[in-house]
């Protein structure tokens, strides 16, 4: 008998002023051809990595996950820590090469302490490295002792690959981990994201733009002169979580219905940081939008395979075209969510009638929070709860 599964889609429409918030190796803003017109894009990595960024604040730094090369440091860092403060009391030279014993499963190149890196970017837990320390029992001092064969016979009876694969914290579980050379470690991700595209066709402009030379009073000419590119949009975002892979990572209903919220509240208010200085362009969406469902998830990025052509702006027309769209998916394929939540400050009947009334925001957080929670308690979410 199939698991039931629960996804919980994000459809966001957002403005963004003169931009280059996610640049090309060449600088220019990304851009994609979507239904024959040349659209502002920003890329799913970037707004993942924004997304992060925005759920860690809410983390305790001690709980918090990082991805890095730099593992073996870290551990050594921990190792040589005193015992009183959750390390092992270990010298920097035994605390490197213990280090070193304990992570070679994962391919750990041996090197000084500041070049030792794995072959890999590894997301893991900082918890994640205590729970290695304590695998050592109050061994540690014994274990630096020993010779190289011995040090790694006795560290090889050690659960360390077991270690990295429980006990996640929620930003593993929600975004995944991928180690080709050592599938043991992998986590499916709970989340997907698609690449933010505009929902109309875009033209890339130049900033022309000039520095003078403060100390320079006889040349009253810039210092430096410059071009920078950007482009204007209206995105529309996509994600989705599936709330039953969360629950899976976590293992914790608490801990899942936490996380699902929060990641919807991160990645709403999140902003890629690109020239973000010069262009100071973090705005706050038009509309957000979630659809519950438990057969597939659907992206309505379709709804703008037509170019939007604004006359009077663009966000009340882009929202008429998404409320259309899901509308449309439902009669066509009967693939109707079976609960719809709307945040938003644009105004149109088509809206109104298809999302339903808007509520703040904080609320509709509350309500996910409530329809996750009644799902994990294993009651069926239908449509006559609404």
């Amino acid at each position: 008998m199939p698991q039931p599964t629960l996804f919980v889609e994000v459809h966001i429409l957002q403005s963004l002023p003169p931009s280059n918030a996610n640049r090309d190796d060449s600088g220019t803003p990304k851009q994609a051809l979507y239904g024959g017109a040349r659209r502002a894009r920003v890329s799913s990595q970037a707004w993942k990595r924004a997304t992060r960024t925005e759920f860690a604040k809410a983390v305790e730094p001690a709980d918090r996950a990082t991805r890095t090369k730099r593992i073996a440091a870290l551990l050594a860092e921990r190792l040589a820590r005193p015992a009183a403060e959750g390390g092992a009391g270990l010298d920097d030279a035994q605390a490197d090469r213990l280090s070193a014993a304990l992570l070679e499963p994962l391919g750990i190149t041996k090197s000084s302490r500041k070049e030792e890196q794995s072959a890999y970017l590894l997301f893991f837990g900082k918890r994640q490295l205590d729970a290695i320390v304590e695998l050592l029992k109050g061994r540690a001092e014994e274990l630096a002792a020993l010779p190289d064969a011995d040090l790694k016979a006795e560290v090889g009876k050690l659960p360390v690959v077991a270690t990295l694969t429980t006990g996640h914290p929620a930003e593993v579980a929600l975004f995944g981990r991928m180690v080709a050379d050592l599938p043991a470690l992998n986590v499916d991700a709970a989340v997907q994201v698609a690449h933010a595209l505009s929902t109309h066709a875009v033209r890339t402009e130049f900033d022309y733009y000039t520095a003078v030379d403060d100390e320079n009073t006889d040349d009253h000419g810039a210092g430096m002169i410059g071009t920078v590119e950007f482009n204007s949009s209206t995105l529309y975002r996509y994600a989705v979580l599936g709330v039953h892979q969360l629950r899976d990572n976590l293992s914790s209903p608490d801990a899942t219905r936490e996380a699902a919220v929060r990641f919807v509240d991160a990645f709403t208010r999140s902003m890629p940081t690109g020239h973000q200085n010069s262009f100071a362009h973090r705005t706050l969406p038009h509309l957000v939008l979630l659809t519950v469902r438990t057969d597939q998830p659907v992206n309505l990025v379709s709804a703008y395979e037509e170019p939007v052509v604004g006359v009077t702006g663009l966000a009340t027309e882009s929202a008429v075209r998404l409320a259309g769209e899901l509308q449309s998916v439902a009669a066509t394929w009967g693939a109707e969510p079976v609960r719809t939540l709307a945040a938003y400050n644009v105004e149109a009947d088509k809206i109104t009638e298809v999302f339903g009334p808007s509520v703040a925001f904080p609320t509709l957080l509350d309500s996910l929070g409530d329809l996750v929670r009644q799902w994990l308690t294993g009651r069926e979410i239908t449509k006559a709860d609404a």
